[in-house]
């Protein structure tokens, strides 16, 4: 058991990292940035993988969960949801960033410069998928029974997958607004450490109060479905070749699919 758990917390706190890492060293071989059709392409992707880690890898787990607490299965799961989505809100409402492909910063007003509001948004934009990897992780180690170690490698696996795809998108505007591409790739690993830290703060939240397991679950679907409708699907229907985007959703949520029925 010892060494599932190692395992376990290497794979949690690891790939996702490693995969943001190596979409933001992308910097350096892609001298002339992606094409537009491109990068829908890779938002779509990263929208599928997460819409579907979220319903399989965090709503029916909590689901599960929930059946022996006692309470409607559904109850725990609806709360933890909408905390989620509403606890992304206030973030997003609170500080200022700026999205990819966009000239209007949002949040309150700033004197930040552009690449410092994108890295702000790129931290938002992770920080849901380390909280997601972190209450699988401890869900694992808390012993639930619904929650095995492969689950957290297909979890883990499946968002570096799409880290890497995000590294490259958030990296390479960087330098297009004045940034060295090694301050890109460096700015681009650092915002990814955001993964880690929030992976690291629902491990400690589940391991001090267990029972709230289900509604930890859902909380990091709900912030993940957040990114998904206010960053990641806006930005491939914008535009042309909106159904490029639309193709990469399909496969991304069909692969991260794939990864938790087959590996969980």
């Amino acid at each position: 058991m010892e060494g599932s758990v190692v395992v376990g917390v290497v794979v949690a706190l690891a790939v996702p990292f490693l995969g943001n890492t190596l979409g933001a060293a992308l910097v350096f071989p892609m001298r002339h940035g992606m094409s537009e059709r491109f990068t829908k392409a890779l938002l779509g992707f990263a929208a599928g993988v997460m819409i579907a880690a979220s319903v399989w890898s965090l709503i029916m787990p909590a689901l599960a969960a929930a059946e022996d607490s006692g309470l409607p299965a559904w109850l725990p799961a609806t709360v933890g949801f909408l905390g989620g989505m509403f606890l992304l809100l206030a973030i997003d409402h609170f500080t200022p960033h700026l999205h990819v492909g966009s000239d209007e910063p949002e949040g309150p007003a700033s004197t930040l410069k552009k690449p410092a509001m994108m890295m702000a948004a790129l931290a938002i934009h992770n920080l849901p998928e380390g909280m997601a990897v972190g209450v699988v992780l401890a869900g694992f180690l808390a012993g639930d029974p619904t929650i095995a170690l492969a689950a957290v490698v297909a979890l883990s696996i499946g968002i570096a997958i799409q880290n890497v795809p995000e590294g490259a998108i958030v990296s390479l505007p960087l330098v297009a607004n004045g940034l060295s591409r090694p301050r890109a790739f460096a700015a681009g690993t650092l915002c990814g450490a955001v993964e880690p830290v929030g992976a690291l703060l629902m491990l400690a939240i589940t391991g001090l109060v267990t029972p709230l397991l289900p509604y930890v679950l859902a909380f990091a679907a709900g912030a993940m479905m957040y990114v998904v409708t206010e960053e990641l699907i806006p930005q491939t229907q914008q535009g042309r070749h909106t159904n490029i985007g639309t193709i990469g959703v399909a496969f991304g949520f069909v692969l991260m699919m794939i990864l938790d029925v087959a590996l969980g």
